[in-house]
């Protein structure tokens, strides 16, 4: 008994450690990805008195408004197979840094031109954080329940970002003017360096070697489709739109080339012919193009058509974003046979129908109008957002999941530039919130 005491001692004290790691990576890199998600979402109700402090047009808030997602799309899949090889925790910290540097950038930018390349570079920060903040959870989390948990954690933090964002901006630039946010960005990105330093560090078993060209071609590739898609507001025909979205499209064409002949790719091609894994790339580039692009637009339609203040715009958000985020949170409570594919497939129908909600507003409409089509397309994101983060994780092999957070979240953002650039585009040919 004396002998086998300190056996079992030993035993629950290795189960407590490892309980408390598994707590500490969840919070960590929960955590991130909310500010991440709020440093996207905070300029939506602010980005009319950055234009007009920049003296930009309605081009320049459009590329304000995409100048992240075009960051995020040129850069997730890159850094999801850096963060599989160099390691989860380092890559974190290091993309952690560097969207504290390109925050502080944007809060001092002089000029619309400026500001839009620090807003692509906290995109491709931000493409380090997350990609790296996920496959850190699917090694602490490897499966079961525990997973389940898991990525209902992380789907309620990208609704919780997107929640807290519009009113940190919005509250901030009230207060302080609209600079002020994005030096409390600088703050809490340099204050997530240290905490990132106490993660367990994970890498994939069997390192690649890194492409640089095909790093390169990739990131050109999707600069240039985001590009076109931001210009096509001015007309898909536009001289400007047909070159982006061509050479991106040759690019891309010439990446998906060069993996398929590639003895170790940074992106398997073969797992576009498994099921869950189109589910997972395709279910986040219509989460993006649906659901990310319309409500990144809905603040100005709110303010201009509607005659709402700044910060009152982001609490009418709230509708949608919180309900997102409690609904993330809730998702592991659905049954436990439903598969991820089915629930994102019930999340995209009703943020389907709550998008259909807010159809037939006028210029004389309430602002209470919106709320219960907000409503229910925040639940349908919520369940949508909890299962994409399981199929992203089990739609790749255990020591990818870098490349499966990467591509999952490559299509949210390049479907979100899209969907930014088609209102827009309706918005303005219609002479309304868009046009001014």
């Amino acid at each position: 008994m004396s002998e086998a005491q300190p056996v079992t001692v030993r035993r629950a004290i290795r189960r407590d450690a490892a309980a408390a790691g598994e707590r500490w990576t969840l919070g960590l890199t929960a955590s991130a990805t909310l500010l991440v998600l709020a440093v996207f979402s905070s300029g939506v109700t602010t980005v009319g008195q950055t234009a007009r402090t920049l003296h930009a047009g309605i081009g320049g808030q459009t590329w304000a408004l995409s100048a992240m997602s075009l960051g995020l799309a040129s850069a997730l899949l890159a850094v999801g197979a850096l963060a599989d090889d160099l390691g989860r925790r380092r890559v974190l910290a290091w993309s952690a840094a560097l969207l504290a540097v390109a925050s502080s950038l944007a809060a001092a930018a002089p000029t619309m031109a400026v500001f839009v390349a620090a807003r692509v570079l906290q995109g491709v920060a931000g493409a380090g954080v997350l990609t790296a903040s996920l496959a850190a959870i699917g090694h602490a989390f490897p499966d079961g329940a525990a997973r389940t948990r898991a990525a209902g954690i992380w789907g309620a933090a990208l609704g919780g970002g997107i929640a807290l964002g519009p009113l940190q901006g919005a509250g901030f630039a009230d207060a302080l003017g609209w600079r002020s946010g994005y030096w409390l960005q600088a703050v809490a990105a340099a204050a997530l360096v240290p905490a990132a330093g106490r993660l367990a560090e994970s890498r994939a078993a069997l390192p690649r070697p890194l492409d640089l060209p095909g790093v390169s071609m990739l990131a050109a590739g999707m600069a240039c489709l985001t590009g076109g898609l931001v210009e096509g507001r001015g007309g898909w025909g536009s001289r400007s739109a047909v070159v982006l979205l061509t050479a991106g499209v040759l690019l891309v064409g010439g990446f998906a080339l060069r993996q398929w002949r590639a003895r170790a790719p940074m992106l398997e091609l073969r797992l576009f012919g498994e099921p869950l894994f189109v589910a997972s790339v395709s279910g986040a580039l219509f989460t993006g193009l649906a659901v990310i692009g319309l409500m990144s637009y809905s603040p100005i339609v709110l303010q201009r058509g509607l005659g709402v203040s700044v910060l009152a715009s982001a609490a009418v958000l709230l509708a949608w974003s919180a309900t997102s985020m409690v609904v993330a949170l809730g998702a592991r409570r659905l049954p436990a046979g439903l598969a991820s594919h089915a629930r994102l497939a019930i999340g995209l129908a009703l943020c389907g129908a709550g998008e259909v909600a807010l159809t037939d507003l006028a210029a004389r409409s309430s602002w209470v109008r919106l709320v219960p089509g907000l409503a229910v397309a925040g639940i349908g994101s919520g369940v949508a957002n909890a299962a994409l983060g399981r199929l992203a994780l089990e739609s790749v092999p255990a020591d990818r999941a870098g490349m499966g957070s990467g591509a999952n979240n490559t299509a949210r953002y390049v479907g979100g530039a899209a969907g930014v650039a088609v209102v827009v585009a309706v918005a303005s040919a219609a002479g309304g919130a868009g046009g001014g």
